[in-house]
């Protein structure tokens, strides 16, 4: 299959070998689970638990709110210990609502729904309801609820679903060990989602630093007529969905526009395995696999993970770490979030920990601009980073948008390259922030002037009303007295 060629990009340091011979291994159950309400992206779960209530592995603890949402489901079984702010793994340190669990040692699922039989008879809004209803979200990094996307072939002719298996971020091995070891569980579960989307072909996008990926999954797929497996060029941000679409088919997504309007929907590999479990077995969300690495780490493994175990569980089980690290990150080095401490937990969107070492982090004071354009030329968005970044100092953000900065996809592949050492991908998720919380105060402001602008023509109308009402009163008083008067006349 022919792939076109992407724009910029660059070729960092992987060092994929610190944990890509680690096979999957499971964590043994922590004392204690966290689970915050909100581990996707759109509006927190609100809990249907209460401290004291005894639950079962796989038991709703909280419930999806609005479209874009996702429930919550026990990890474990257990006792439900406590329901408040706990800490978040994010970088302002912040709190954010969670629940706690007590596990009681034993792990013993509760009663789940029926497997379908057949899941490729099923209508495809039943897929898609059991997948929200597992709570199933993206798991390549964006947390997404995977169910809103699968709901896309009723409002889109697609032609593709284009399963991401690049994981193109330094460091992360979870998605080829996943690939690895559970190819025939990611192959079933894209036909499942292809046959919810009404698409007619499977594509598996891998990277070609994973060739055992490339061998077994091409081998898995290999009964299946409509399912290509196909390997893509090393490059960063490659597994960008975007640029991976681009890759694909030649064409450059809209800005402010979805892959679905080209025809394509990307899951990633592990998401897939995650639809399978759900529709083949009725399980929900409840773990994920993690890929736990950095120079600072004793033993970089690959493990599977209940979700809310705190991030020091996996350290420890790693065998701790060779010395201080400079930084702790949740994700990958190029778009991952520094924590704040080792006591957060692990949620849905937790594809790697990494522990990295002052010298891997190469962190240098930053120094002025030379203009030397580098940033520009690598950037696979085909922005201006260095105009971006001039406006945003001076808090011209409107003058950052008119460029571009909200089509940036905080690859931070400019950061990378800058021989200045400038943090640009933290001026314009600054900036980003910025404009999305303006734009939210003008569309508040907006709604708040249609709502007075109502409340006054009610109020208008209403007075009117009164009047009338007041003047119909007088008359009809009024027409008796001149009738009497006449009558006396006479």
């Amino acid at each position: 299959m022919k792939l076109f060629a992407i724009r910029g990009g660059i070729h960092p340091d992987y060092r994929k070998e610190l944990s890509a011979s680690a096979a999957i291994v499971a964590l043994p159950m922590p004392r204690v689970l966290t689970l915050p309400l909100q581990q996707h992206l759109g509006a927190p779960a609100s809990p249907v638990v209460a401290v004291g209530d005894l639950v079962k592995k796989g038991q709703l603890l909280a419930r999806g709110q609005g479209a874009i949402s996702a429930p919550v489901h026990a990890s474990t079984s257990g006792r439900i210990s406590a329901i408040g702010e706990f800490p978040a793994p994010h970088p302002s340190g912040l709190t954010q609502p969670s629940i706690q669990l007590e596990s009681d040692g034993l792990d013993e699922w509760g009663a789940l729904p029926e497997p379908l039989a057949d899941p490729f008879a099923a209508p495809a809004k039943e897929i898609s309801d059991r997948v929200s209803a597992a709570g199933i979200v993206g798991l390549g990094g964006a947390a997404f609820p995977s169910a809103v996307k699968l709901s896309l072939g009723s409002r889109y002719k697609l032609q593709i679903l284009l399963l991401n298996g690049a994981e193109c971020e330094p460091y992360l091995t979870c998605d080829d060990r996943v690939m690895r070891e559970h190819a025939d569980e990611v192959i079933d579960g894209a036909r499942i989602m292809a046959h919810a989307l009404g698409t007619p072909r499977i594509v598996i996008a891998i990277e070609d630093n994973k060739p055992e990926a490339q061998n077994i999954m091409t081998k898995a797929a290999a009964a299946f007529s409509n399912v290509e497996v196909i390997g893509v060029p090393v490059q960063y941000p490659k597994g960008s969905e975007r640029h991976l679409t681009q890759a694909l088919i030649g064409l450059e997504t809209p800005a402010r526009m979805l892959t679905a309007d080209l025809g394509v929907v990307v899951h990633n590999v592990a998401t897939a395995r995650a639809v399978h479990q759900a529709i083949r077995l009725g399980r929900p969300l409840v773990s994920r696999v993690v890929a736990v690495s950095g120079g600072a780490v004793t033993q970089p493994k690959n493990i599977e993970v209940p979700l809310g175990a705190p991030v020091s569980e996996l350290i420890a089980f790693c065998h701790g770490l060779k010395g201080k690290p400079k930084r702790i990150i949740s994700g990958g080095p190029m778009m991952g979030q520094p924590l704040p401490s080792l006591d957060v937990p692990v949620v849905k969107g937790t594809s790697g920990i990494l522990a990295l070492t002052e010298a891997e982090i190469n962190e240098r004071p930053a120094a002025p601009c030379i203009r030397c354009g580098t940033c520009v030329t690598i950037c696979p968005c085909g922005l201006v980073p260095v105009e971006m970044a001039s406006f945003i100092r001076k808090e011209h953000l409107e003058d950052a948008a008119r460029i571009g900065v909200m089509d940036c996809v905080s690859c931070g592949s400019c950061s990378y390259v800058c021989p200045s050492h400038i943090p640009l991908v933290q001026f314009f998720n600054y900036a980003k922030g910025r404009l999305n919380a303006l734009d939210r105060e003008r569309r508040k402001s907006e709604q708040v002037k249609t709502l007075v602008a109502a409340h006054s023509q009610r109020m208008e109308k209403l007075a009117i009303a009164k009047r009338e009402a007041a003047a119909a009163a007088a008359a009809k008083k009024a027409k008796p007295e001149t009738s009497v008067e006449s009558s006396t006349s006479a």
